[in-house]
């Protein structure tokens, strides 16, 4: 059995924090979701190989991610594109790695930036017990929220009825992008993309999968994060802090107050200052501000500001007084550093 981990988006709308890097490299705790990702698919002896599914852009970063990582699986497999607007669609990129790797056998499908609660490998010991497609499920809990993603309707787990981001969802139980597939379906993503359908979300290849095919749901509660904006990011970062804070050795703390969830890294200074639900990038440099429901980027500088739901890129400088800015406040990388 192969496994194929997601990594492909640019992640704008976490920019500037994501602009030089993958979302999947954010750290939780003292690892990144891939990470945890990668950990699983190395513990389980069915998984063969693991295709790390990223864009040109990003190749460099992964390639050298992989190389100073323990994981022996993961290989990458990289789609031709630089910008958002030159992607294939997760479809479209899933059948071109498909095709280009040869890739024929059983194979778990993943998003690299998704926080998962459950075992990977008791969801393949579903999927074979299935013996058919699988898809993990999870109850979102109001309908707004279902309009974002795959809504799935299920009897005795198996799934009878798919919508992909209806208007007017017919329940609160959605699909997340973690699919196992068996190897006959895998060979239909080419028929699927030489028709006129979506090469967008997976989840429009499950939709036209079920007419063909029997799919089964592999339903989980505790935890799930699809982190794709900077709240997204902090509210996991608040899951795994459980409330508590986590201080690198090698960071310095000093006349300051740590709230809840509050994760500074290596080599940060934090000084006379007031933080909640935030995250300080290695070697930045906080003082005399307060800080909450913010991202401070690596070897930033901020003196005397207060913000509020900021997003600050790396090697910014700032040193004036501010008042808590609106959420939509994003401060950019100080170019002239770059």
């Amino acid at each position: 059995m192969d496994a194929i981990v997601l990594a492909g988006g640019f992640a704008t709308r976490l920019w500037p924090i994501t602009r030089n890097r993958p979302k999947m490299f954010l750290p939780i705790g003292e690892t990144t979701v891939i990470d945890r990702i990668f950990r699983e698919l190395e513990e389980d002896d069915r998984i063969d190989d693991v295709y790390v599914s990223t864009n040109e852009e990003f190749e460099d970063v992964f390639a050298k991610h992989l190389e100073e990582s323990p994981f022996e699986k993961p290989q990458l497999s990289v789609e031709e594109a630089r910008e958002e607007d030159e992607k294939f669609g997760v479809v479209g990129a899933l059948g071109e790695l498909v095709e280009r790797e040869g890739i024929d056998s059983d194979t778990l499908v993943i998003a690299g930036d998704n926080l998962i609660s459950f075992s990977l490998s008791e969801f393949i010991d579903s999927f074979q017990n299935n013996g058919a497609t699988t898809i993990a499920a999870y109850d979102v809990g109001n309908l707004e929220r279902a309009t974002q993603y795959g809504v799935i309707d299920v009897e005795d787990d198996r799934v009878v009825a798919f919508e992909e981001k209806p208007d007017e969802p017919p329940s609160t139980l959605v699909s997340i992008a973690c699919y196992a597939f068996p190897a006959n379906a895998i060979g239909l993503f080419e028929t699927y993309l030489s028709g006129e359908n979506n090469p967008d979300e997976p989840g429009w290849f499950i939709q036209w999968l079920l007419e063909r095919s029997p799919v089964y749901a592999y339903s989980f509660e505790d935890a799930w994060f699809d982190i794709g904006t900077p709240d997204a990011y902090l509210d996991t970062v608040e899951w795994y802090l459980d409330g508590g804070t986590l201080v690198h050795p090698d960071a310095t703390v000093e006349n300051s107050d740590l709230g809840q969830n509050v994760h500074i890294m290596e080599g940060a200074e934090v000084i006379d200052s007031s933080l909640e639900r935030a995250v300080v990038f290695p070697n930045a440099r906080i003082e005399d501000c307060r800080i909450y429901s913010s991202i401070v980027d690596e070897n930033t500088e901020l003196e005397e500001v207060n913000l509020s739901e900021a997003q600050i890129g790396a090697h910014t400088s700032l040193a004036q007084q501010q008042q808590s800015p609106p959420a939509e406040w994003v401060w950019e990388q100080n170019r002239d550093s770059e």
